[in-house]
């Protein structure tokens, strides 16, 4: 199985006043941080070797999960520095300890499916990247992704159109040279990779069953609250 990067560095300015002395990977869910939650479902589901590019706090994320034995997992870290690096920067930066192709997830996604089966279908398309998507109909988040006959042929998270009926599920697959031309230290969004690569068709797309979680928002980290603690419970 491929190594994960985990992009954990943002502010997290929708969920203050609770990530203004913590970060949001720390923020206790259903009684434990939620990297916690993270790091076991990805342990389940095969992963081995995790990478958590931080920022904002970061040595505190640190100090908690440690180089992830408690897990079963090996974790290394990377940290933004002195300023932001975005999404796809923090990943540039992270290169080093990824190898030449990594799973990528945000900081605040959970994510229970199949990673096996979406590496698979990664290797079988002989594309340089993968994108999940789910059929969310803008219920859980606004869609942002038009998908025809299994491909995706159009992404843009900050213009909504009625044929988007999907949205990226959160978890991605990247091969290290599609980072190659950006400026080390530099701010960079990975949604802007992404629309290169639909435009290169260079993106196969993997469909998603199961709904995303994440605590990325008030009423989102109220609905994994409720999941986990039933898991709990149960």
């Amino acid at each position: 199985m491929l190594p994960i990067a985990i992009l954990s560095g943002g502010l997290a300015t929708r969920m203050h006043p609770m990530t203004e002395k913590i970060p949001k990977s720390l923020i206790l869910v259903a009684g434990e941080p939620f990297v916690f939650h993270q790091l076991k479902l990805l342990k389940m589901r095969g992963v081995a070797r995790v990478v958590l590019c931080v920022g904002y706090l970061g040595e505190e994320i640190e100090a908690k999960v440690g180089d992830g034995s408690q897990f079963g997992l090996k974790i290394s870290y990377s940290f933004d520095g002195s300023s932001l690096l975005g999404t796809a920067g923090a990943l540039k930066k992270a290169l080093p300890l990824l190898g030449n192709a990594f799973f990528v997830m945000y900081g605040d996604s959970y994510l229970d499916c199949n990673y096996e089966a979406v590496y698979k279908q990664y290797k079988q398309s002989n594309r340089p990247a993968l994108m999940t998507v789910y059929r969310n109909r803008s219920l859980y988040d606004v869609s942002n992704i038009v998908v025809e006959n299994k491909e995706i042929v159009y992404y843009n998270k900050k213009s909504h159109i009625p044929t988007m009926q999907y949205i990226d599920y959160g978890l991605g697959i990247l091969q290290k040279h599609l980072l190659n031309n950006l400026e080390p230290g530099k701010f960079y969004d990975l949604a802007d990779i992404y629309i290169n690569l639909v435009a290169r068709k260079e993106l196969a797309c993997f469909m998603v069953k199961k709904r995303f979680y994440e605590i990325g928002s008030p009423q989102g980290l109220k609905e994994l609250s409720e999941l986990l603690q039933k898991r709990v419970i149960h």
